[in-house]
């Protein structure tokens, strides 16, 4: 059924509305936990706020974005916005940091719709034209949340109570609800759909155990090599061979084999993955430099993101202009190649950097994001038939999301791996370190953070550990660097113009 302009203006507005609520969540949340903590106590599983949301809003998008192929956008849009309202009201009214936990994993459940729904109910709307032309838009929206989040956090838990941080996103929520319900007319469903409950079981119990092992595994001194973590990740790849074999036998499996057999779907997924190694490593990492290399305070470490994800919005906005002309595989390419560039530089920063130089090199990673993210999301978009619109757009996140997952997790393991063995050599080689007190800095290196700690050290003790820190967070980073020279490999293989799919297709 044809929309109106006024019908798909008020969808937009609904979704955007959605959107945002989910990228803010990400941001605002990390200024109030100190008061959290305060009020609720529980400091010890403090990583695992952020960590129940990271695994919720990971773990099923495929299976949403395939329901929302089969019952349609409206309804799983809602009902991604009842979970993330109920998580959010849930979780402003915990009493212990264990509640908190338990109801922020179910946020996340909702967060995890939002996102992958909003670009999918744009490309059912929007022609592939006016779609790169809203990509302004789509970095408008990221690029105010990452930068009004931290703001607003901090407002409203001064001026108000930590647990309105929470409250916040009822109204707005309920709004981008009512908005969507009445706006958007989808057909009825003609025929009792034949739903892949085994796949989708084995899928999600699959990937949850890849998250388990991966968030442990990315608390770094060499977690990820553990026997538990080991436990789950050998587990994880049975049940991903188990899920293999029921997709093959059923009827409308969730994650259909021929799907992959698409090369644009094929190369854009693998463009993503690598895109999201790079990304999140950046953004892991960079913070953690600034402040144990270059003795920068939390606060001045933070807003050397800034000019990251203002490069990303600005870029993604010049790409979405340009992308039909550039096309697809050339835009790409751009996108990765400055990823490339600017993580290579990075990998080479030591102790003199300045922050200016930090700065640029974290512009050119962020222009290289903002071409590469929604480039080969529409590519994917545009290269199947509308009746799989939801699950290619759903794994375009996931791909990104289980890439900076993998890659933060095995980052940590070679910074604590390269950590210890620079302090070593410098115990032996300078006797600045007693190979006692080298091993117990590896083991805890937050004396570089801490500005108190730090003060305490001797200079010359001071000076190993950042250079140690330094060599070995220059480790971290080459790996960013090959894996988005990977990325940039592998979208040579896109074709050159990617057709319109038929209808019927």
């Amino acid at each position: 059924m044809p929309l109106s302009s006024k019908r798909r203006r008020a969808i937009t507005a609904g979704v955007l509305l959605g959107m945002f609520l989910a990228a803010l969540e990400v941001t605002i949340i990390g200024t109030a936990m100190p008061t959290v903590i305060a009020s609720l106590g529980g400091l010890n599983h403090y990583s695992w706020v952020f960590s129940a949301y990271l695994i919720t809003s990971t773990v099923p998008v495929p299976v949403w974005g395939k329901l929302s192929d089969i019952y349609g956008r409206r309804r799983l849009y809602q009902i991604g916005i009842a979970f993330f309202l109920v998580g959010s009201m849930l979780s402003g009214l915990s009493t212990s940091m264990t509640q908190l936990i338990i109801f922020r994993a179910i946020q996340g459940l909702g967060a995890g719709v939002l996102v992958p729904l909003a670009m999918t109910i744009i490309g059912d709307i929007y022609s592939l034209e006016e779609r790169t032309r809203m990509q302004a838009v789509f970095s408008g929206v990221w690029g105010l949340s990452s930068i009004i989040g931290p703001l607003v956090g901090g407002f409203i838990t001064d001026q108000l109570s930590w647990r309105w941080v929470f409250y916040i996103n009822i109204p707005f929520g309920l709004a981008a609800a009512l908005i969507v319900g009445f706006a958007l007319q989808e057909p009825p469903l003609r025929k009792r759909p034949s739903i892949d409950y085994a796949g989708a079981f084995s899928l999600i119990v699959a990937v949850t155990l890849l998250m388990l092992a991966l968030v442990e595994g990315g608390s770094g001194h060499g977690a990820l090599l553990t026997p538990l973590n080991v436990g789950l990740l050998i587990a994880s790849l049975v049940v991903f061979g188990v899920f293999t074999v029921v997709e093959r036998r059923a009827v409308d499996p969730i994650m259909p084999p021929a799907l992959f057999r698409n090369r644009v779907v094929t190369v854009g997924l693998l463009g993503g993955f690598c895109a999201g190694v790079g990304m999140f490593g950046a953004i892991s990492f960079v913070p953690f430099f600034a402040q144990g290399v270059l003795g920068s305070t939390a606060t001045q470490a933070g807003s050397l993101l800034s000019p990251l994800l203002l490069a990303w919005v600005i870029m993604g906005i010049i790409g979405g202009r340009f992308l039909l002309r550039v096309g697809f595989r050339r835009m790409a390419m751009m996108g990765l190649f400055l990823m490339t560039i600017g993580l290579a530089a990075l990998s080479t920063a030591g102790r003199t950097t300045s922050h200016l130089a930090l700065s640029v090199e974290l512009a050119i990673i962020g222009g290289g994001l903002g071409l590469t993210v929604m480039t080969l999301l529409l590519a994917t978009q545009q290269a199947v038939a509308r009746t799989q619109l939801g699950l290619v757009t759903s794994l375009s996140q996931f791909s990104r999301s289980i890439g900076g997952a993998m890659g933060v997790a095995v980052m940590g393991a070679i910074l604590s791996s390269s950590l210890t063995r620079h302090l070593m050599a410098s115990a032996s080689a300078t006797g600045s370190l007693t190979p006692q007190r080298a091993a117990q800095l590896a083991a805890n290196p937050n004396a570089l953070i801490d500005p108190a700690k730090s003060a305490l050290l001797p200079a010359s003790v001071l000076a190993a550990l950042q250079s140690a820190l330094a060599s070995s967070l220059s480790n971290v980073f080459w790996l960013c660097t090959a894996f988005a020279a990977l990325g940039l490999i592998a979208v040579f293989w896109l074709p050159r113009h990617i057709g319109q799919p038929s209808p019927a297709s």
